[in-house]
């Protein structure tokens, strides 16, 4: 990206999380020429959500080949959708092949991070003290597992977890097991549950529309096939994005036809998978196709369908000691309860005690809204960057794609700051306000405002997601607008008032 490093501003970068973003922010901070990088991670190893999501049945719903960083293709993946187990062994490989791991500070957590004096005073878990120009939180967005708020809920007395905090000590087969949620977590540990188990209750509050695509398995031959041919992985990879862009993606953005053949094949595979017409019913949404994730998935109906599995629509009324009691009176007796009941979407770095100009917390700055300019940048808080924070396109397209995406873009501000271009990289409130107009003005032609209730809306109901399409993304996402940015130093800057604070 540059050249004549020595003649640049060289700062200290923190990388708060090694997962899949913060693996790729070092790489891209090396490669810039910038070697001053603390990568912080809570755990014992990278991966991210990878890490701490193995389920039964985990795997990812975007094609392998296009779940792949740019520059590193895999010709070893065994599935079309990968499986858990090989993408944290993706990225496990990638992270020592760039010298990643060997930076990282393992079970090491920001615990606090305060701008003050035109730097970023960080404390972590540990009790370091550490002082750094630039922070770029990676640290994820679905990582802060919802656990659901019915009464009795600590009373049951078998076992009970979350999908995200799976306990692998306790062997389902064989007993009674009920599960909570049917979203695309619960969808694919019900697949794989369903073999062993001696029986399962799908507690189910909201049907889901399912679309099926087969899971390819590939071959030695499709392996040696790609072995030593990035040229041809780079191919692939770059066929399912554009089946993706104009299909699923488009659908959910407004194109009309792409929505009317999408949701022809979702419901046909709902019609023709499922015999009984009262479990059919039972299984049907009442609003539109993408309004919330749609499940990928060629087995779900298939494990729904069977003679061990019973799917419950009556609503939760509480927990007792041995099961659980629907809303008709009825106490569903169990062995194993799993909480299939997702993440908090929008506390992203959070509960990070995080301040910055001014003395303004995070939790001041987003007390109204959570909303970011591009995404990535909060007003009040210089030089810190949010990967994959509101608004980025994560419910249609691959989340690799868009941390590749955003990673140019942060580097292209702070070679801005390296080159003194900016004093420091804060985008302006107004550019902020101007920008989220932008975004809510394009929400009208979007399933997401179909009437359904999902984790992609915010708690005003909006939708906390890109309105438009893909290729205008990375467009606008190409260049930096420096006029959106504050050209002065911190110092110079009208402090925020306390109406702002609010903001």
């Amino acid at each position: 990206m540059n050249e004549g490093h020595s003649t640049l501003r060289n700062p200290s970068v923190a990388v708060i999380g090694a997962g899949m973003t913060g693996i790729l922010m070092a790489i891209r901070l090396r490669e810039a020429g910038i070697d001053d990088i603390t990568i912080l991670e809570k755990a014992d190893k990278v991966g991210g959500t990878w890490r701490e999501n193995t389920y039964p049945g985990v795997a990812c719903d975007v094609p392998a080949h296009m779940y792949t960083y740019s520059f590193k293709g895999n010709p070893e993946w065994e599935h079309r959708f990968a499986h858990g187990d090989e993408i944290q062994s993706y990225f496990e490989g990638v992270a020592a092949e760039y010298g990643v791991t060997e930076q990282v500070r393992f079970n090491e957590a920001l615990e606090a991070s305060h701008y003050r004096d035109g730097k970023w005073h960080l404390t972590t878990s540990k009790g370091s003290k550490l002082e750094v120009d630039f922070v770029v939180a990676a640290t994820g967005i679905l990582h802060h597992p919802a656990y659901p708020d019915i009464p009795g809920l600590d009373a049951f007395r078998g076992d009970k977890f979350h999908t995200a905090r799976w306990n692998h000590d306790v062997s389902l087969a064989g007993k009674r097991v009920g599960i909570i949620g049917t979203g695309s977590t619960a969808s694919q540990v019900i697949s794989e549950i369903s073999k062993s188990v001696g029986h399962l209750t799908v507690f189910q509050r909201t049907p889901q529309w399912i679309f099926s695509v087969d899971d390819k398995d590939y071959t030695e031959r499709d392996k040696q096939r790609l072995r030593g041919n990035q040229k041809l992985m780079s191919k692939l990879s770059r066929r399912y994005a554009f089946l993706m862009r104009h299909t699923f993606s488009a659908a959910v953005t407004g194109n009309k036809l792409a929505h009317s053949i999408i949701s022809w094949l979702t419901k046909r595979n709902l019609r023709k998978s499922v015999r009984d017409p009262e479990l059919r019913a039972k299984l049907t949404p009442d609003y539109k196709v993408g309004c919330k994730r749609l499940i990928i998935s060629g087995t779900f109906y298939e494990a729904i369908q069977r003679d061990n599995v019973a799917l419950e629509t009556a609503g939760i009324e509480r927990i007792s000691e041995s099961g659980v009691v629907t809303s008709d009176g009825a106490e569903h007796e169990l062995d194993v309860l799993i909480l299939a009941t997702g993440f908090h979407p929008f506390n992203f770095m959070r509960p990070m005690d995080l301040t910055g100009r001014d003395g303004v917390s995070i939790d001041q700055a987003w007390a109204k809204k959570v909303q970011a300019y591009r995404s990535l940048c909060v007003p009040g808080f210089p030089n810190f960057f949010l990967m994959l924070g509101p608004n980025t396109p994560i419910g249609n397209y691959s989340v690799i794609a868009m941390s590749e995406v955003q990673s140019r873009y942060v580097l292209k501000l702070i070679d801005n700051w390296r080159r003194g271009e900016l004093e420091t990289v804060e985008a302006t409130e107004e550019a902020k306000v101007r920008y989220n107009e932008y975004l809510k003005a394009g929400m009208g032609k979007t399933v997401w405002v179909g009437g359904c209730q999902s984790w992609y809306l915010d708690p005003d109901g909006d939708p906390a997601m890109w309105p438009y399409s893909w290729d205008q993304w990375v467009k606008e996402l190409e260049e930096p607008d420096l006029d959106h940015f504050h050209r002065r130093a911190p110092a110079e800057i009208v402090p925020l008032n306390p109406a702002e604070k609010a903001a």
